[in-house]
């Protein structure tokens, strides 16, 4: 058990620290594209997040499950309102939309 959980940690740590290094690299200019093509990877995550939360039997598998939706939500409605802006950026004036 304890062996399990230092590997878990381990893991987890490890993807984090990958996770800072590949952002990092990532260009400033293309930050707001890679969030919009990410947007279907957080749906994804939104279904998991739904389908744990369908089968939680404990209260607490139950609130992770919640907050797991509020936030697997919070990515897709925030993907999709940077993604509305960033082309917004690329409509021009009095076709259509306007600039704000």
């Amino acid at each position: 058990m304890a062996n399990t959980a230092i590997l878990e940690a381990y893991i987890f740590i490890l993807a984090v620290f990958m996770g800072f290094q590949l952002i990092s690299k990532v260009p400033a200019v293309l930050h707001t594209p890679l969030m919009s093509a990410t947007n279907a990877i957080h749906g994804i995550v939104l279904v998991g997040a739904l389908i744990v939360l369908g089968t939680a039997d404990t209260p607490l598998a139950k609130a992770v499950g919640t907050l797991a939706v509020f936030l697997g939500t919070l990515n897709v409605v925030g993907g999709y309102v940077v993604t509305d802006r960033m082309l917004g950026m690329f409509r021009k004036a009095g076709r259509g939309g306007e600039r704000k």
